[in-house]
């Protein structure tokens, strides 16, 4: 589907290089590609490392990330990643313009769908980053915690590791009782149908999140103003 001329542009970062996901991401957007709407593009990022596994290589995106949302032509920007590396220097880059980061938006939706949210971790490593995020939030009380499946980013966009996934979700909702369950890897996009349908409660897929709120904030923003009628 075309966007309308003059209707703006998303951009969606994957901060990682691998093709696998950004296939998956954009995958997961399609269905926001709306006719006369914003242009949604999905890119990788070349200096990226094939996954963010580590705090490190979540540091080392920052930079390129930064320089990548300065320079870019876009009504508003999408940081595709759960770790949402550099999503505050981003924003501050992008002068004014929206910068979304799927972690952060991907919890909010899931506070407006039950009362505690687990989370699907890639790792070990995964899991004290999405703890210090949840803390940093001020969203502790509703957490039930992450599951880690021991998986690369790139793992997860193939159909072998839908079992682990199904298996981690079920343990959030019986084990921890967690009655939404977020994915928590941009590569996981294309199970949320099967992990729904399997754990019987909502699923969130964060990239879909952080687009739709990018969507919103770019339409209202050209929206034209209309003053009090009499």
């Amino acid at each position: 589907m075309s966007a309308a001329v003059g209707a703006g542009r998303i951009l969606v970062i994957n901060p990682n290089s691998s093709g696998a996901v950004t296939a998956a991401i954009d995958a997961a957007v399609a269905p926001l590609r709306v006719p006369g709407g914003p242009a949604i593009a999905v890119e990788h990022l070349p200096e990226g490392p094939p996954g963010i596994a580590s705090q490190a290589d979540a540091d080392g995106v920052v930079m390129p990330l930064v320089a990548r949302v300065a320079r870019a032509d876009a009504d508003a920007f999408v940081i595709a990643c759960f770790s949402d590396p550099g999503l505050h220097a981003a924003r501050e880059a992008a002068g004014g313009r929206p910068v979304m980061g799927i972690a952060e938006w991907g919890i909010l939706r899931a506070l407006t769908l039950g009362e505690r949210f687990g989370i699907i971790a890639l790792s070990a490593a995964s899991v004290r980053r999405q703890q210090r995020l949840v803390r940093q939030m001020g969203v502790g009380s509703r957490y039930a915690g992450s599951w880690p499946v021991e998986a690369s980013a790139a793992d997860t966009a193939g159909a072998a590791i839908r079992e682990r996934l199904t298996a981690a979700g079920r343990a959030l909702v019986a084990e921890r009782s967690a009655d939404v369950v977020i994915l928590g890897c941009a590569g996981m996009a294309s199970h949320r149908p099967a992990l729904e349908a399997a754990l019987g409660c909502p699923v969130v897929e964060p990239s879909q999140q952080a687009v739709a709120a990018a969507l919103g904030a770019v339409l209202l923003r050209r929206a034209p103003t209309t003053g009090p009628t009499r």
